[in-house]
């Protein structure tokens, strides 16, 4: 088997990985809507400028729409602006988030559990853009 053929599969296979995620996540973003509310109301907006809530909403956006737009079209518009964004977006590196997910031990396990999940579907994704760019 070639180099181009191994690398071909693995594109295909990071792509499945994440359009089977981006599935999975819209489930677990509607199982989670007790708690987000529950965080909106327990997380009132401080000093930050953005609420929990709201910064949860931006990254969701953000790196679901990059995942929908693989999924539809097998590659992202602007993928150079894409790829800067999603390794400026590390999620855990967003003050609000890190300090709800790690003072927060024993509550919010489905919301904690989405944003793992979201933040290894933007891995994949600059996965998938870095193995794209070196096939072509």
């Amino acid at each position: 088997m070639t180099e181009i053929n191994i690398a071909s599969e693995n594109i295909e296979l990071t792509k499945h990985k994440i359009i089977q995620l981006l599935e999975q996540l819209i489930i677990d973003y509607q199982n989670c809507s007790q708690e987000r509310e529950k965080i909106a109301v327990d997380f009132l907006p401080g000093e930050d400028e953005f609420s929990l809530p709201e910064e949860m909403e931006l990254l969701t956006t953000d790196i679901r729409g990059y995942a929908s737009q693989i999924k539809a079209q097998g590659y992202i518009n602007n993928r150079l602006n894409a790829l800067k964004k999603l390794q400026e977006k590390r999620i855990f590196n967003i003050p609000i988030i890190a300090k709800f997910y790690f003072n927060n031990q024993l509550n919010f396990p489905l919301t904690k559990n989405y944003l793992r999940m979201l933040d290894y579907l933007r891995l994949l994704i600059l996965e998938y853009l870095n193995t794209e760019s070196s096939t072509c």
